[in-house]
């Protein structure tokens, strides 16, 4: 990975040991700066991964990525930055998924911070509307605007359960204690990636974890949570899809042309017309 290029794509510099600081200011920077997103399986399905090329599109700004790509990513640039980083499989809970612990989602932690070397970090850009920052691998509750956390040992694996606020779709996210390779995700993401059934293929979503808010463009639905309100709206015309994804999700798709864009636009507003439908028919 070009770490320098990376640093700059997000808006980090850094050229300091390990520390907590130097840790939150480049988690905070990678989920504001890197989508959590799905667009890129729309028109094609995902293949094998590859942190370093899914690195050079993330500095390119022709994708952001979905767990396996962005914490992948993550775990590389901070092992180059000094950090011990170790990967977990994990599974996540939303109202439509269970959660096992199936390594369809990839969690990290970290050590090696100057304060407390020995202290493991959850770190965690693969979430979409999570952490914003780490949080201490310990049971304990923290507030990271607009969301309260809660870390615990897990209930369904030898490891830990992070639950989420209640206002969120992720319900909550359990890992496993044991560390594991890259390896270790690479079906799970042929499977999430390729198979036109899996929700990553059948929906075009993009996450932006700001500062003190959560923006979510769901096919053609964006919806923006703050602790004291939720905005939300939908695109209308094709224009002002790809602005937003631009200028919001910085997502601007450069390797896209007209007819690739046009693809794209009809696929979202079906994907939109076939959720008003079963809302339909579901009342």
């Amino acid at each position: 990975m070009d770490t320098e290029a990376f640093l700059r794509r997000i808006g980090v510099e850094h050229d300091e040991k390990p520390s907590l600081d130097a840790l939150s200011r480049l988690h905070e920077a990678y989920v504001d700066q890197v989508p959590y997103e799905s667009v890129q399986y729309q028109l094609q399905p995902g293949t094998p991964l590859d942190l370093e090329e899914t690195a050079r599109r993330i500095i390119a700004r022709e994708t952001g990525g979905y767990c396996f790509q962005l914490n992948g990513v993550l775990g590389v640039l901070l092992t180059q930055l000094g950090y011990e980083v170790r990967m977990h499989r994990s599974g996540a809970e939303t109202p439509t998924r269970a959660g096992d612990v199936d390594a369809s989602h990839l969690v990290l932690t970290v050590r090696g911070l100057a304060e407390d070397p020995e202290r493991f970090w959850v770190v965690d850009a693969g979430l979409g509307e999570a952490l914003i920052r780490p949080i201490p691998l310990e049971v304990g509750s923290t507030y990271q605007e607009p969301f309260e956390l809660r870390l615990r040992r897990s209930e369904k694996t030898t490891g830990w359960r992070l639950d989420h606020d209640a206002r969120a779709n992720l319900i909550g996210m359990d890992f496993e204690d044991e560390p594991v390779t890259l390896d270790a995700f690479a079906a799970k993401h042929a499977e999430l990636s390729g198979d036109p059934q899996s929700a990553f293929r059948r929906t075009a979503s993009v996450f932006r974890r700001k500062p003190t808010s959560v923006a979510v463009l769901r096919s053609v639905g964006r919806v923006e949570t703050f602790a004291d309100r939720v905005d939300s709206s939908i695109i209308e015309n094709q224009a002002d899809y790809f602005a937003i994804l631009a200028d919001e999700f910085f997502l601007p798709l450069p390797q896209y042309d007209a007819a690739q864009r046009d693809e794209l636009w009809r696929r979202v507003w079906t994907q939109y017309e076939d959720f008003l439908a079963k809302t339909s028919a579901g009342s």
